[in-house]
């Protein structure tokens, strides 16, 4: 019985280590004409290195659009891999760049923003290479990788994160695309993802600021989508509020979208629909769509 009580017990072991190690994603599907180019390293850390999915489209007779996205999962977990949903930026002739960075296990703040904005100033720096318009790069997110999308929008030419890559022009983004990030940090400071990731500098207000997003907000900001439930039970509606207002009263370009009983990315199909409407409708308008 021990005998058995123990192969059992190794093979349920040896099971979760098999299902914990090779997660299943549909692959991106892209059209014809596009080249993928998977787990680049855009950037390394000691061992760690940063790994960046680009989907691009070479041979265009002009440079292409791009988006730069960035996964969720609260800054404690998420992969690139499970980020699929890209068709319409395709059909937009966009290029796609799907990126990673490190967890809070790995690093806690601000290691996440440092990595998204590598990654970031590594599609500036190999522009010409994937023949990418510099002119018009859309940064998407949701959840922390709203946040993050914000970060790295936002901050423009202020470098205070970028000491482990550089970049010699201007960095000036066409739109962040936010679903329900995180906004405004100081309050949310002893939410239990968010003080993972602050880590040890978590009551100290001057650096939980200087990683919201909301504090960056200027006349010169670019323009930004935002979309959040208004019943989002993870990420407080009122972040997206804050948010919201910041941008209206220094004059930039927006639009928020809010989904009535919405939950944190769980929407019904018509709002998902709904989404991809109003976002599209919006990038048109700042000429960055071809529908």
């Amino acid at each position: 019985m021990k005998f058995h009580a123990l192969i059992t017990s190794f093979i349920l072991a040896f099971c979760c280590i098999i299902s914990a190690q090779e997660k299943e994603y549909k692959p991106v599907k892209f059209p014809k004409g596009y080249t993928s180019q998977l787990d680049v390293v855009y950037k390394t850390v000691n061992e760690w290195e940063g790994r960046i999915d680009l989907y691009t489209e070479q041979n265009a007779k002009e440079p292409t659009p791009i988006l730069l996205n960035i996964h969720g999962g609260g800054w404690n977990h998420g992969e690139k891999e499970s980020q699929s949903g890209f068709g319409s930026f395709f059909k937009n002739g966009y290029a796609v760049a799907n990126a990673e960075y490190r967890l809070v296990d790995v690093a806690p703040a601000p290691a996440a923003i440092e990595d998204v904005r590598c990654a970031l100033i590594y599609i500036y720096n190999n522009a010409k290479e994937l023949n990418i318009d510099t002119n018009k790069i859309v940064i998407m997110g949701g959840s922390a990788g709203g946040h993050l999308a914000l970060m790295a929008g936002l901050l423009g030419n202020n470098s205070i994160y970028d000491e482990d890559c550089t970049y010699k022009g201007e960095i000036k983004i066409a739109a962040i695309i936010n679903k329900y990030g995180v906004t405004d940090l100081v309050p949310l400071a002893k939410w239990k993802s968010a003080k993972r990731w602050l880590g040890k500098n978590y009551l100290d207000a001057e650096f939980t600021q200087s990683v919201s997003p909301l504090y960056y907000v200027t006349e010169d900001s670019p323009p930004i989508f935002i979309v959040h439930g208004d019943a989002d039970p993870i990420v407080p509606y009122s972040q997206s509020v804050k948010l919201y207002e910041a941008l209206v009263n220094n004059n930039v370009v927006t639009e928020f979208l809010s989904i009535p009983n919405g939950k944190h990315g769980k929407f019904k199909n018509e709002d998902k629909k709904l989404f991809r409407t109003k976002m599209w409708q919006f990038l048109k308008e700042l000429n960055l769509s071809n529908f």
